[in-house]
């Protein structure tokens, strides 16, 4: 199922005609792949022409490369948001980055499973800075006796293969893993699963405080859809 509203949608009408143009893209290349992905059904979806799709990114390797331009930005930036910026704590930035992932999340999800070369660069990415993370919380260790590297690319495979099985997860949960709901849910379980002290104990107090306050949040919303405009 396509995540991404049709071009006469209201929601495209805060998008510039090249953000249209790449979300219809990220979602084409998620859901069809490269192969079946053409420049036309794209224009097709975003509303627009294909020329003017071929004016903002040339071909269909350069639409593909601005994709995943974008997704490792995503990423680098969510991640600042998250933990250098404590974002992770704040329920608004959660429903932000819960209504945003779900995109994202497919297109990595078969970025990985088609083995491209952008699958792996992204890999990388996140590689990086889960190691930079955790270098931030070793410093005062011997960093020969840590493995740094092998830790963070454990990790990070261990959490794509939860996006990578979404649909599977899905099916085990019986909702939708890639939903706001479901990614809350997702979120909730990693924090019991993984020991605080690999991710750092105040990090995780914060994660857990944030996913929380935004369950309850939507709980609350869900009761009383009208409530939090009568406060």
């Amino acid at each position: 199922m396509s995540s991404v509203p049709p071009a006469d949608h209201p929601a495209f009408d805060d998008l510039t005609a090249r953000a249209r143009i790449r979300n219809v893209a990220l979602d084409h290349f998620a859901t069809r792949g490269d192969r079946a992905t053409t420049i036309r059904g794209v224009a097709r979806d975003a509303g627009v022409s294909p020329s003017l799709v071929q004016h903002y990114f040339g071909t269909k390797a350069g639409l593909r490369d601005a994709c995943d331009a974008y997704v490792a930005e995503y990423l680098r930036r969510e991640a600042k948001h998250s933990v250098t910026e404590l974002g992770i704590a704040d329920p608004d930035f959660l429903a932000g980055a819960y209504r945003s992932a779900p995109l994202i999340v497919r297109y990595l999800a078969r970025a990985l499973t088609d083995a491209s070369p952008a699958g792996g660069a992204l890999f990388d990415e996140l590689v990086a800075i889960t190691e930079e993370y955790l270098a931030t919380r070793t410093q005062a260790e011997e960093p020969q006796h840590i493995d740094l590297r092998g830790q963070a690319a454990v990790f990070t495979a261990m959490k794509l293969g939860v996006i990578v099985l979404h649909q599977h997860l899905s099916r085990s949960l019986d909702e939708d893993a890639l939903t706001p709901a479901g990614l809350s849910r997702v979120g909730a379980a990693i924090l019991d699963i993984v020991s605080p002290d690999f991710a750092g104990q105040e990090i995780t107090d914060l994660a857990r405080s944030g996913i929380d306050r935004y369950r309850r949040r939507q709980r609350s919303d869900t009761a009383d859809p009208g409530g939090r405009d009568h406060a």
